[in-house]
């Protein structure tokens, strides 16, 4: 049997929604020949506590999945975050100790920690090693460190833990190519370098908003979407002070609402900084993957309001919004992804609020033009985020080329360690 060790901490267990890639990938290979495991955390990275799997669930799942215990912290930005990853590290070390060489190792990047762990351990072992970059570090934590000193502390310690990294892998896949041409600057050993966008499988996406379908909306009402963590990475407030120009420029019997999907540390600061708005703004709070699709595709717009600096690249919710078939009103900096809104010519890319304000107002008063870039944007969706296209090159580089299209978890453990 070839043994393939997926190693990521970001993912989901049984009974959380599956739309995580690694998840996506471990249940849609081959596996008749083929052992699967992932090793992960014990923590939740979205829910913020220790996940708790149920015999059940255990039941139901077919593929190795290893929870790995993981303190855990409150916030993303911080130095409890750093420690705790450090402790899954020192598990994960131990584990790799005690498991048997598998043929491949697959890693998530980041956390920074295990995959430093993961690639020692591969060159010990002489194992393929193949990266997979979700975010760039440290990079992301430029515009988010107030401390000059603690950002340059931070920038060089975990540069160079990344560098070594980058240049440890046998190949390289990445979720865009801005973060591809990161690694490949100090990676000279790879054969196979492949961008390849999160994505989701369309197929599931249109089944899950035909289940969630929203029919209470009236007809005369535009709908300004937006989804995701509500937290220093995202301008929400851009977003709200456009909307206020257009109020105070002689649309305020304009109806149309603001929905804003998601929750976050600074849910309060928003909800506060918007009440001028009224019932024309409205915060859903989290919801499931399927409700969120579901009052998505209800929206007549999607906004992107990711804040200036951000190194943030192709992110889940791009493929979100285009999977929907929503023309986009972004103001992110990424080149990469402004390239696709002009290339698909789905929407329109701006910087300030005013030039926000402007363009939402041609499309608030042009429901065909809206048509026209929502069809547009669907069509990036089919060709850039349809896994069931764009992942053959990962089944490909894992060494398996048939797919089961099976939406099953495929046996979970969990490591029983002393915490």
């Amino acid at each position: 049997m070839f043994d393939l060790l997926i190693i990521a901490n970001y993912t989901q267990a049984p009974g959380e929604d599956n739309v995580n890639r690694f998840n996506y990938i471990a249940q849609n290979m081959n596996n008749d020949h083929l052992e699967i495991e992932i090793v992960t955390s014990s923590f939740s990275h979205t829910l913020k506590k220790q996940r708790d799997v149920s015999e059940e669930q255990r039941k139901r799942a077919r593929y190795k999945y290893t929870m790995l215990y993981e303190p855990g912290y409150k916030k993303n930005v911080s130095l409890k975050r750093i420690y705790s990853h450090f402790i899954l590290g020192k598990r994960l070390k131990k584990y790799l100790k005690i498991r048997k060489k598998p043929d491949i190792i697959y890693c998530a990047v980041p956390s920074l920690e295990l995959a430093k762990v993961a690639a020692k351990y591969a060159k010990k072992n002489n194992i393929k090693f193949i990266i997979d970059i979700q975010d760039l570090w440290p990079e992301a934590f430029k515009m988010v460190v107030k401390s000059h000193f603690l950002r340059k502390m931070l920038f060089y310690l975990f540069e160079k833990k990344a560098n070594y990294i980058y240049s440890a892998a046998n190949d390289v896949i990445a979720v865009s190519q801005t973060y591809l041409d990161r690694v490949t600057k100090v990676n000279n050993r790879s054969n196979n370098h492949f961008c390849v966008f999160l994505g989701t499988e369309l197929m599931y996406f249109d089944k899950l908003a035909q289940e969630n379908k929203i029919t209470v909306k009236p007809k005369d009402e535009v709908w300004l979407g937006y989804i995701g963590t509500l937290g220093h990475s995202y301008d929400i407030k851009l977003v709200i002070d456009a909307l206020k120009i257009i109020e105070d420029s002689g649309y305020s019997d304009r109806k149309y609402k603001f929905i804003v999907m998601g929750d976050g540390p600074l849910r309060q600061e928003f909800e506060e900084y918007g009440e001028a708005l009224g019932e024309k703004l409205i915060f859903t709070g989290s919801l499931n993957y399927g409700e969120m699709i579901g009052m998505l595709k209800a929206c007549d717009i999607a906004v992107n309001p990711i804040t200036k600096g951000s190194v943030a690249s192709i992110i889940n919710k791009h493929c979100d919004y285009a999977a929907a078939g929503l023309p986009i009103i972004n103001t992110q900096e990424s080149i990469e992804y402004r390239n696709l809104v002009d290339d698909y010519e789905m929407g329109y890319n701006c910087l300030t609020s005013k030039d926000v304000a402007n363009k939402l107002i041609v499309l608030f008063e042009n429901p065909i033009l809206r048509e026209k870039m929502g069809k547009n944007s669907r069509k990036l969706a089919e060709e850039k985020f349809d896994r069931s296209h764009t992942y053959k090159n990962i089944f490909k580089l894992l060494g398996k080329h048939n797919v089961r299209g099976s939406n099953e978890f495929t046996g979970i453990t969990f490591h029983n360690e002393s915490k």
